[in-house]
């Protein structure tokens, strides 16, 4: 490795919270962490497919924010694997960053391997978090992080990821996943 991505990775990652809004993170802070995740998509003719993949949750820019790292197939996977039906092979990042103004968090979902582009605004609603936003073709966009269970052993949660179109309210499922903490 060379001395500029050392220092980048160095002056990225942080080893906690930011101490003066550590209770906010922890809405995603919970996830902090790696996960193996089933990754299950729906196609519009009610077609089901699954692959593997993983996710891997960590702290940045002086704990102020959280950064992760989704993918399918899983990393030892990639090299020889189809893509996975509706949503293709993911290699991508996410930006979580907790803005105090809006009591709210402002997420940017880059996954260059399927040239997807998202911001999107998350919340707690209830037991879940609810984010939303639209899609590059403008359809409203509603990922949301459900059955959050940080006290089972291992941890585990359901993602979902819907789509609007229309705007007509009718949400449809595009992909979900199903994660759990990696045993170490």
């Amino acid at each position: 490795m060379n001395a500029s991505s050392s220092e980048l990775i160095s002056i990225l990652h942080a080893d906690k919270p930011a101490t003066d809004r550590a209770e906010k993170l922890q809405l995603y802070g919970r996830f902090i962490g790696d996960w193996d995740a089933k990754v299950i998509t729906h196609a519009a003719d009610g077609a089901r497919h699954e692959a593997s993949g993983e996710i891997h949750f960590g702290w940045i820019l002086q704990g102020l924010g959280i950064q992760d790292v989704w993918m399918t197939p899983r990393l030892a996977e990639r090299a020889n694997a189809p893509p996975l039906p509706v949503a293709g092979n993911w290699y991508g990042t996410t930006l979580r960053i907790y803005d105090p103004n809006l009591d709210a968090w402002r997420i940017y979902w880059i996954d260059p391997a399927t040239n997807s582009f998202r911001q999107q605004i998350g919340r707690p609603r209830g037991d879940d978090i609810v984010q939303e936003g639209k899609t590059e073709q403008g359809a409203l966009s509603r990922w949301s992080f459900t059955k959050i269970m940080p006290s089972s052993f291992p941890s585990s949660f359901h993602w979902l990821g819907e789509q609007s179109y229309g705007g007509d309210n009718q949400w449809r499922l595009a992909v979900e996943v199903l994660a759990r903490r990696k045993l170490t």
